[in-house]
């Protein structure tokens, strides 16, 4: 879902801005060099958590062009599983949105080549009413980068052609099946069968897929090179190099944008209210649930100044926004800790193991059991949106003039 600066001032969502002279402002050198290393272990988290988004996307399209070179269920069910690892490392990233960052600048970023949602399917291949709709279904066009990224988003936000969202649903097909069975989208993997196969076209659905793999390498390989410490004119040099306040702006306003806005209303209470598997956010694989974990969890890391990397050697332990919260307001700071953690262990007790109800279960109608289970999580993280509002007012900052 994306959402403009213009359209979170508009709506009360964004208080950012620079002004710390104001009472309750953070004003101290305590404060200061605090919020310096704040800056400077947020970009470490951010360089590394695109590193292990890009690695674990490398594993994905060698998995995925392992299927299209010899479909069987088994080369599918491989793909299948690295896209669930692929999407670990990269949920945890979404908490760097919502400000103009590198993910979603509006001349550059690659948020919706990645991960814009929610999806019409049939934009891309068949669905079950209608087998010959889809970029993949109409010969007259190239199944080539120019055209692919050039369709998404082509006549409206939800035609997604590129991205995680477009390779789960080439992995798993629509979720046809009813709640209550517990399981995901039953595609076939003899709909990438060139002799035999289940479905027309098959070669260009083998093409758009292997594509797919390619095109979000490049793109995650950006964000990369946007936060890497290698280079003195990237992103990240400036965001160290500037102001910490204006530092604190942005790290505060991703999280709580994607706390409150994003994960709160439009990946949970609007699925809760209307009951509807199509309105989860990974609603072809049935993932939803690491969705909000992950999401959750990236929240936390910034928090803390602390993420866990695939590779123990590069995790990161520094100076978190909690320290510099801390420096002025300490009850509001363990206030905060706690609220984030109560959001996370909610994320993950909304199914726990794999065999309890997946979350198109959770908020079927009637699922009053489960409907509470949804509704505690946004409870949850609206009481964190208001305390990190209240972190943010803390600081004296104040709203600024939208972008032009």
């Amino acid at each position: 879902m994306k959402i403009t600066i213009a359209a979170m001032v508009a709506s009360g969502l964004l208080f950012a801005g620079c002004g710390s002279d104001s009472e309750g402002g953070g004003s101290s050198a305590e404060t200061a060099t605090l919020g310096q290393e704040a800056a400077t272990t947020y970009s470490q988290i951010a360089y590394q958590a695109y590193s292990d988004s890009l690695e674990t996307a490398q594993a994905l399209d060698d998995a995925l062009t392992a299927l299209v070179d010899e479909p069987t269920q088994a080369s599918q069910e491989a793909a299948k599983a690295a896209w669930l690892d692929a999407r670990e490392p990269y949920l945890q990233t979404e908490v760097y949105r919502f400000y103009n960052g590198p993910i979603d600048n509006p001349e550059n970023g690659p948020e919706c080549q990645l991960n814009c949602w929610p999806m019409d399917e049939s934009y891309v291949d068949y669905i079950e009413d209608d087998p010959d709709t889809g970029i993949i279904n109409d010969t007259a066009l190239p199944i080539d980068e120019e055209t692919l990224r050039g369709k998404n988003e082509e006549g409206g936000e939800e035609f997604i052609s590129v991205g995680y969202h477009p390779i789960e649903f080439l992995l798993w097909g629509q979720d046809n099946t009813e709640p209550a069975e517990e399981m995901p989208g039953l595609r076939p993997h003899t709909d990438y069968l060139t002799e035999g196969g289940t479905a027309d076209n098959q070669d260009r659905r083998q093409d758009y897929l292997d594509l797919l793999g390619d095109l979000m390498i490049d793109d995650l390989q950006f964000l990369v090179d946007s936060w890497s410490p290698d280079d003195e004119s990237n992103y990240r040099a400036g965001f160290e190099g500037g102001a910490w306040e204006d530092a604190l702006t942005k790290m505060l306003t991703g999280m709580i944008i994607l706390s409150g806005f994003e994960m709160a209303g439009e990946r949970l209470q609007t699925a809760l209210d209307n009951g509807d598997q199509e309105d989860e956010h990974s609603c072809f694989s049935d993932n939803t649930h690491r969705d909000m974990v992950q999401d959750a969890r990236g929240i936390q890391n910034v928090w803390l100044g602390q993420y866990r990397a695939l590779n123990s050697a590069d995790s990161v332990d520094g100076t978190g926004i909690v320290d510099v919260v801390a420096s002025v307001d300490p009850e509001l700071a363990d206030e905060i800790t706690d609220q984030i953690e109560e959001s996370v262990q909610l994320a993950e007790a909304l199914r726990p193991d794999d065999s309890d109800e997946p979350f198109d279960l959770l908020i079927s109608l009637g699922n009053t059991e489960g409907n509470a289970k949804v509704q505690a999580l946004i409870d949850s993280l609206r009481a964190q949106e208001e305390l990190l509002q209240e972190a943010f007012r803390r600081f004296g900052f104040s709203v600024p003039e939208p972008p032009q």
